[in-house]
């Protein structure tokens, strides 16, 4: 069996948001779940930005910038959710963060769900300058 890539990474995050979706369960804003994540990843450990300001560019101009909700180890951006299911959409954004921040590895979190849905984003480049 193939190996995950940042799977001990992964996993931390993972029960980081756990431990978040047992304390709290569904019913809240996606900010209050924001923020209970950020107090279980410090207590973890692990490094992580939030909110962080992610710089657009469209053929090398900058026209706007995202913010992540989450970004650990400045490996793994982390996206949560509080709706009631996951669609398309949710991938495809997560994926064109992953490429806006040149990475490969994301996580897309759903705390409104029963049990907690956890789905990896996994965007493949090429990157390019442009």
């Amino acid at each position: 069996m193939k190996e995950l890539a940042f799977e001990e990474l992964t996993g931390r995050i993972i029960g980081c948001a756990i431990a978040v979706h047992r304390e709290l369960g569904p019913g809240f804003l996606e900010s209050i779940y924001e923020q209970a994540m950020v107090v279980e990843l410090r207590r973890s450990g692990l490094r992580f930005e939030q909110q962080k300001l992610l710089p657009i560019h469209y053929q090398g101009e900058p026209i706007g910038e995202h913010r992540l909700d989450l970004l650990v180890e400045n490996l793994i951006v982390v996206e949560l959710k509080a709706i009631s299911d996951l669609e398309d959409v949710h991938f495809a954004i997560v994926r064109s963060y992953l490429k806006a921040a040149r990475l490969e590895h994301g996580l897309l979190l759903n705390f409104a769900s029963m049990p907690l849905t956890v789905k990896r984003v996994i965007f493949h480049p090429p990157f390019s300058d442009s």
